[in-house]
This record gives C-alpha cells, sequence and structure tokens, in this order.
C-alpha cells in the first residue's frame, strides 16, 4: 500500500464537516497547491485510507474490544466502556476527499470512475451510520459548495435505502461501461469490474441483512441478487475479499500492528480477549495456533498452553501471572505487511454467513446451496485463508457436537464472529443486532450492557447544536445504549 498524499489538502479541507466560521475560505487558501487532481489519484486515496482506517480501527480501537477480539491491559476505557463522544473526522474527512472524487470526475470528464467512487461512498457513509445511528447525509460536505457548514442529520432509515440504491445502481453501471480506469491507481482490484461488481453487491447484502429487522423489503432485495448472479454477482471465493495488502515501507502503509505503526510496547498492550481463546479451546479449533502464541510459563489461574485476557478487570496485565503467563498474537500481527494481514473491508466468508442467516431463517433460496452448506462454506473459507483447513479436516472439525450444524442462530453467529476476527466492526456489530456471542462484560464494566452506538462527537455540540438537538429529539438519547432504527 503506497503511502497516501494528497496536493489538495487545502481545496479538500473546504468539504470537511468541522470546518466552520466565516473567513473559512480565507485561511483554507493555498496559493501554491493544484486546483484540479486527475480522478485516478482520488481514486487511490480514497481506496487506501477508507481500508487503512477501517482495519486500524479494528485492529487498535474500540471495536476490537466490543467485539472480544482484544483485551487491552494498558488504557482500559475501552473494555471498560468508558469510552464518551466520539469523533468522526477520520470517516467525514474520506468523504471530503471522495466528494472530490466525484468533482474532478466531472470536471475531467471521465464518468468511468462513477461507479468505483459510490461503492466506496456507500461503504464510509454505512460505516457513520452503523457507528452513531443518524447522521449527516444528504446535507453533508456542502461547506464548499454551498456553504452549508451546519448540516442537518439524516435519519438512519432513510439513509440505508439509499446506500443499498447506490450500491445497486453502481452495479449496473459497472456492468454497462466499456471504458477502462487506470488499474495501477486501484490498489484493490486493478480496475477489474467484474470483482468490484461483486464486492458492491456483497456490500449490498451485509447492508440488507442488517436492516432486514425494519425493512420488508429487504430479502426480497436479497433474493433478486443471488437469483441472477450474472446480473448481481458477488463473492465466490476468497480470491474476491475486498483486501488491500500493505506495502510495509512506512507507518502509512503498514499493518497497524507491524513495528513501522506501532512501537513493541503499544503491540504488548493488545492482548487476546479470553472470550476468543476459550471459544477457539471449546472447538479444538487450529486457528488458536495461527492467530495466537503460547504462553512462555503455565500459570495457576489458568493452566492452558494459551491464555486470553478477561475484558474489564482489575490489573490485567497480572492477570495469571503477569506477562509470561498470558498469551500475545502470533508474529505475523507484529509484522509490517503479509497475505494473512491485510486491510480487510468484507470477505466472501461473511457472505457464506450472511446467506444462511437469511436461508436458514427462511427468507431465501439460494440456488445449489443449503443453510448448512454455505455455514460450512463460511468456516472452510476463512480457515483456507489462515492456512488450516486441511488440519481441520483431518482432525475431523466438522464432526465436533459443537461445530456440526444445528440450525440455530446462536451457532451460526458463533462461527462466524470467529471468522470476523479482526475483520472490520462485524463481530460487535452481529452481537448487538443478534445478542450472539453471549459476551461476559466483566466486573469493571461501566455498563450493563455492550455499547450499541458510538455517541456524538463534542464537535456537535460547540458548532452544530441545532441541528444536533433536532436530531436527538427524534433519535433518542445520545448513549451508547441508545438503539439505532435498525436494532429496534
Amino acid at each position: 500500500m503506497q503511502r497516501i498524499r494528497f496536493k489538495y489538502l487545502a481545496f479538500a479541507a473546504l468539504l470537511m464537516l468541522g470546518a466552520c466560521g466565516k473567513d473559512i475560505e480565507k485561511y483554507n487558501e493555498d496559493k501554491n497547491g493544484a486546483e484540479f487532481i486527475n480522478p485516478e489519484y482520488l481514486l487511490s486515496s480514497v481506496i487506501l485510507s477508507t481500508a487503512s482506517d477501517y482495519q486500524r480501527e479494528a485492529y487498535m480501537d474500540k471495536p476490537a474490544s466490543a467485539g472480544r477480539y482484544i483485551t487491552m491491559v494498558r488504557n482500559e476505557g475501552n473494555d471498560k466502556f468508558n469510552w464518551g463522544p466520539q469523533s468522526w473526522d477520520g470517516i467525514y474527512s474520506r468523504l471530503s476527499y471522495n466528494k472530490s472524487l466525484f468533482e474532478m470526475i466531472e470536471h475531467f470528464g471521465q464518468p468511468e470512475y462513477l461507479p468505483y467512487a459510490r461503492i466506496i461512498r456507500a461503504f464510509n457513509f454505512a460505516y457513520a451510520t452503523d457507528l452513531f445511528g443518524d447522521v449527516p447525509y444528504s446535507k453533508a460536505l456542502l461547506s464548499k459548495s454551498e456553504g452549508n457548514i451546519r448540516p442537518e442529520y439524516d435519519r438512519q432509515e432513510a439513509i440505508y435505502p439509499d446506500l443499498v440504491k447506490e450500491l445497486r445502481e453502481a452495479n449496473d453501471q459497472l456492468a454497462a461501461q466499456t471504458r477502462e480506469i487506470n488499474k495501477s491507481q486501484d490498489g484493490l482490484y486493478k480496475a477489474d469490474p467484474l470483482k468490484w461488481r461483486k464486492f458492491a453487491n456483497s456490500l449490498r447484502l451485509r447492508l440488507l441483512l442488517r436492516m432486514s429487522k425494519n425493512f420488508p423489503a429487504a430479502f426480497t432485495e436479497m433474493q433478486a441478487i443471488v437469483s441472477d448472479k450474472t446480473k448481481n454477482p458477488i463473492f465466490e471465493s476468497n480470491a474476491d475479499n475486498a483486501e488491500v495488502q500493505y506495502a510495509g515501507t512506512q507507518k502509512d502503509n503498514s499493518w497497524p500492528g507491524g513495528t513501522m505503526a506501532t512501537s513493541y510496547e503499544e503491540f504488548d498492550k493488545r492482548k487476546p480477549s479470553k472470550e476468543i481463546i476459550d471459544a477457539l479451546y471449546a472447538r479444538n479449533d487450529p486457528r488458536l495456533e495461527a492467530w495466537f502464541e503460547k504462553v512462555k510459563t503455565h500459570g495457576t489461574v489458568d493452566t492452558r498452553d494459551y491464555v486470553g485476557v478477561p475484558n474489564a478487570i482489575q490489573a490485567p496485565y497480572d492477570y495469571n501471572g503477569g506477562y509470561d503467563y498470558i498469551s500475545r498474537l502470533a508474529p505475523m500481527f507484529n509484522g509490517d505487511k503479509g497475505a494473512m494481514i491485510p486491510a480487510s473491508l468484507m470477505t466472501y466468508s461473511e457472505v457464506c454467513f450472511i446467506l444462511a442467516e437469511a436461508a436458514q431463517a427462511g427468507k431465501i433460496t439460494v440456488t445449489g446451496k443449503t443453510a448448512e452448506s454455505l455455514y460450512y462454506d463460511g468456516i472452510r473459507a476463512n480457515m483456507l485463508f489462515y492456512g488450516v483447513l486441511d488440519e481441520a479436516e483431518t482432525a475431523n472439525y466438522f464432526d465436533q457436537p459443537v461445530v456440526k450444524y444445528n440450525g440455530t442462530l446462536e451457532q451460526l453467529i458463533n462461527q462466524k464472529w470467529i471468522a470476523m476476527f479482526l475483520k472490520g466492526s462485524e463481530g460487535w456489530f452481529d452481537h448487538r443486532r443478534t445478542g450472539f456471542p453471549k459476551f461476559v462484560l466483566g466486573p469493571l464494566s461501566s455498563s450493563t450492557t455492550l455499547p450499541k452506538r458510538y455517541m456524538y462527537p463534542d464537535s456537535e455540540t460547540r458548532t452544530n447544536l441545532d441541528a444536533y438537538n433536532r436530531a436527538v429529539a427524534v433519535f433518542g438519547q445520545d448513549k451508547q445504549t441508545t438503539l439505532m432504527w435498525y436494532l429496534k
């Protein structure tokens, strides 16, 4: 992954939500910067920043703790859910660059870039509303073009269907167009339109399942997707995964747990959660050895070879005897690059579990597949990715009572959660949607439930108070436990 450089930072800064003040244009004027930049370079930057930031948060930040993959043994607020208001500047910065991409597509007359911009835009807006609930959407990013620096919030029930529409139309555009984009600037799929279409439709499946509780047409559209894979291709193997490989040459293009991006001490602040270790042990799962290191010395609280740390406990760094008595993440997670540590946006394994859940509920049918076969496909795809499938087959992994398909949502989501290890926020998002896996909060948790959302940024009450007040009057209290539309 090449280093992200923006020659037009001052230009793009005008688009950001955080920009305010009557002299904003004067302060952000750049007399030396380029006024225009080719869409191919903007697309490259938007793809790389989206993938790297999404992956960084999955490993370094709150989604890793809420998904019960990581226990912070220093700086423990994430595990205790002492989160408070959260910034959305990173997401909206990416969206502002993406808006510049749309503008440059129009300026240079290169519409072939449009569907790619729409897909990445949909991904980032989906992430914003998944984290916060109701967010600025239709009136966001208009500070430059319309002088709107205090955008209204859109309801999630309006945002989600529009994102699905954007993805559907992007797929159709890619199917129809004949002009190619510069493959050297596409760090995701090297300008392969079919793979981009698969990503758009697979992402559409993710969003449709997420909204299905309160959007009756969701399963109808899911069925339409899987019933015509020529018109609506989706992921069919790990080769379709939406992932960007790190170059590993400097901090900005390295895995977030690697030596380029973090210090050795920072890496050791993150230990495997007891939840994920216990789940793998319970299934004799070979991913245990792929993801974690054995303890150097056996402790007295947990005497096993692999030891995870419970979340939200007193003195987690000293658990089981301390450093030598608890596991570290496998060495690859302290590397700067590698085939098994890409910046991941979505995987084939996830798509298998999405379809398995919908099929198991009797909402869709997939030609040549059953909920059971899709469940096994999801597990096998993830194991194949990490190089342990043969080991699992040899050890009769799939014949174990805890693994053998039983048709329950709990079993399916538990396996999906394992497969989503450090793959975005999906482990947390699925838990809050289904209640599975049944996580343990921990004795020092500041909440009686896992957070359901991020609280809005402090900056909104300082610079966009009227819109904020109108939003929460409809959405509900600005609390971590307030349910967003698709969770109600």
